[in-house]
């Protein structure tokens, strides 16, 4: 994807800021999606109630001035990606995770990590990143910070070595991936070593989405209009704007329909983002698709969607949303998380406190589900 033009300067780079500033021009945006109007109006009864809750937050996001330096579209998104604060895990990070109630974040790598970087280069270039947290804030902060590894994924064989050795020896609880591995996504042959890996483990994946390859983005996403500078708009309309959520629904569903979850059977995958669209789509991909795969597949479509997947709040604190996902989703399935920090901390934790729900469901949601699934207390 070729480089911002210089028209958006005043925008910078990413989605928060473009979302920002299309509030600004009236367009009636704001992030991180829409505050649910109960958290709006201050402290509700339920909100005074649950005061109290502590949180696990399951997508926050960690960077490096190298992981910069390779990811970085321009000059500008490196200004934008250094004033967000990612790069920083210590004591302004753990300030702010007490100011919102967060006991533990569980760190990833800033999208796509080091997954388009080849051979050698990337297997170590994802092992220096692993060993900087864990050396780094997991040491420092016991209990206060966990992992998902970064991987090499370019090299299925290595990124399920990196995955072992990060959680055995490094304590990581699980793998973050992002979107396309090249022009293929985690279904393909290639990277059952992986899927294989992480299932003996007993550790998630997270699906987090990524841009897509130029050749997609040329047919879905590239738009013209003479007179007009559209890349930035552009990049938006295939990320966070749109093009993110139906990627990773998408990879969701080829792994059910290609017999991933029949091959292994206890894999588990996580996906942010309420849920990144299913509980809009769920009768209608269930309701057309069950048929067609009946014969293809061990269970029942929806069945996969209970037994081997996991959603996170992260970015989308929209009451409406959560009670869509719950109604077909288990409630020991949803996770809380903010997408810190691309999402404010405290924004989030005050619009779940204010959530009406059963208290038991608030902390299966908050925390108990988390440490079900990674195998940790707080």
């Amino acid at each position: 994807m070729k480089p911002i033009g210089k028209k958006q300067t005043s925008l910078v780079m990413g989605r928060r800021t473009f979302l920002s500033g299309a509030t600004a021009l009236g367009a009636g945006l704001s992030a991180p999606a829409i505050i649910s109007r109960a958290a709006a109006a201050g402290p509700s009864v339920i909100a005074l109630r649950d005061r109290d809750l502590p949180f696990v937050a399951t997508e926050e996001t960690y960077t490096t001035d190298e992981l910069i330096a390779l990811n970085a579209i321009n000059d500008e998104h490196v200004a934008y990606l250094k004033e967000t604060g990612l790069a920083e895990l210590g004591p302004d990070r753990i300030a702010a995770m007490d100011e919102a109630g967060i006991n533990v974040q569980i760190l990833s790598a800033h999208t796509p990590g080091v997954q388009d970087v080849p051979g050698q280069e990337s297997i170590d270039f994802a092992y220096r990143l692993n060993k900087m947290i864990a050396d780094g804030p997991m040491k420092a902060y016991p209990g206060r910070f966990q992992a998902y590894a970064t991987l090499p994924l370019q090299d299925p064989e290595a990124s399920a070595d990196e995955l072992e050795r990060a959680v055995r020896e490094d304590g990581f609880v699980g793998a973050m991936t992002n979107g396309f591995i090249g022009e293929k996504f985690l279904d393909h042959p290639d990277f059952e070593p992986l899927l294989a890996r992480a299932e003996a483990l007993g550790v998630p994946i997270y699906l987090h989405p990524g841009f897509p390859p130029d050749k997609v983005f040329d047919i879905y996403y590239r738009t013209t209009r003479p007179g007009y500078d559209q890349e930035f708009q552009n990049y938006i309309f295939s990320g966070s704007g749109y093009g993110w959520h139906q990627e990773v629904l998408t990879q969701c569903l080829r792994l059910i329909i290609t017999g991933a979850f029949d091959k292994y059977p206890n894999l588990q995958m996580i996906i942010g983002h309420m849920g990144e669209g299913l509980p809009f789509y769920y009768e209608r991909i269930v309701g057309d698709m069950s048929e067609s795969t009946e014969d293809a597949l061990n269970k029942p479509l929806g069945q996969y969607f209970s037994d081997n997947f996991w959603y996170t709040t992260s970015a989308f604190f929209q009451d409406e949303l959560l009670h869509l996902l719950l109604r077909y989703i288990s409630v020991d399935r949803v996770m809380f998380g903010t997408d810190y920090p691309f999402a404010d901390m405290k924004q989030g934790t005050e619009w779940f406190r204010a959530v009406d729900l059963p208290r038991e469901a608030k902390e299966k949601i908050a925390y108990r589900n988390a440490e079900k699934l990674f195998g940790i207390k707080v």
